[in-house]
């Protein structure tokens, strides 16, 4: 009695932080939430280590950011425990994981980390489909996982986590244009707020060009909406490959797209821009076997800290003006 009483006592206790946490005015987000709660997992089924896997359709991965005990961890979508009950939408429990061919040794060989036992649960959202995957990792008894006792001790974080999952991934398609994939205008102030803004209190620089697609309309008139919708997409992702990990690009509307790239002075901002105008001149667009054709104007600046975000972009989108009436597929920057 003593040992449910000491893990009911835990179990409250972590849900009090995790209602504090929510509850304070820290700028918090899924990350936080899914942290909690996986330790919540871990508690509640007396295991060693537990993470929440979400799955990316888009990429076809498999990832984690609240690993206990791990650092962020991606993999392909079939493979591993985890790719194996998400794809058989079943629990899964192995307890000898060694010996079980789905099981990925690799993490294990890298930290020296030796994992006896391993239950994963599926995690679907209010309409049945399977979203995500919770899992443990070592019963602290040694004597493996129950099917059924300890999915039902986890139960009732994995219906939280699907629950909090669904919410994020309702959130994140909001900031992202279906079309290209990439961020939209919502996502670029979202990400500002969260991030951006904290880069520019710290005195680091920012920089970012907007630039437009030359004679869009003409593309449109010419080969019809799919085919302008080929190009947009080509554009994008062209811009999107290009971006290291401080770069990021967003559709900002039309054919208008901004990259906001961090500790970038507007020299370098300048050359990444000369050099995607260059990859684009140079890429053609395949629409069914139509190829089109497409240049690129710019307009760059570095993010003055002392004027709005609008106000900056409104002197980047000058720029951009003068590369289209100055002939167009160029950067302009002063």
């Amino acid at each position: 009695m003593q040992e449910n009483e000491r893990v009911l006592t835990d179990i409250f206790d972590i849900s009090d932080k995790l209602y504090r946490e929510m509850c304070s005015n820290k700028e918090n987000d899924h990350a936080t939430l899914f942290s909690y709660l996986t330790e919540l997992g871990r508690t509640m089924t007396d295991s060693d280590r537990a993470s929440f896997w979400k799955w990316d359709r888009r990429r076809n991965e498999l990832w984690t950011t609240s690993a206990t005990g791990v650092d962020r961890i991606v993999i392909p979508d079939n493979t591993g425990l985890v790719g194996k009950a998400l794809k058989e939408q079943r629990v899964v429990v192995t307890n000898d994981p060694y010996n079980d061919p789905d099981f990925n040794s690799a993490v294990d060989k890298k930290t020296g980390y030796v994992t006896k036992s391993v239950l994963v649960m599926p995690v679907a959202n209010i309409y049945g489909d399977f979203i995500g995957a919770f899992q443990i990792i070592n019963k602290n008894n040694d004597q493996g996982f129950d099917e059924v006792e300890d999915v039902r001790r986890l139960s009732l974080a994995a219906l939280i986590c699907g629950i909090a999952l669904e919410s994020e991934t309702f959130l994140e398609d909001s900031h992202h244009d279906k079309l290209t994939k990439q961020k939209n205008r919502m996502g670029f102030y979202s990400d500002f707020s969260r991030r951006y803004s904290k880069v520019l209190d710290e005195g680091r620089p920012i920089s970012l060009y907007i630039s437009d697609i030359d004679k869009f309309k003409r593309v449109n008139d010419t080969y019809g909406h799919n085919a302008g919708d080929v190009v947009l997409s080509t554009v994008a992702q062209t811009m999107a490959k290009a971006c290291s990990d401080n770069e990021v690009v967003y559709r900002w509307g039309g054919e208008e797209f901004i990259m906001i790239m961090v500790d970038s002075t507007l020299e370098q901002c300048v050359a990444k821009a000369e050099e995607i105008r260059q990859t684009i001149m140079e890429t053609p667009c395949d629409s069914e076997g139509t190829i089109i054709n497409v240049t690129m104007s710019f307009g760059c600046v570095q993010f003055d800290r002392e004027k709005s975000i609008e106000d900056n972009i409104s002197v980047a989108d000058g720029f951009l003006y003068t590369a289209k009436e100055s002939g167009r597929n160029r950067v302009i920057w002063e």
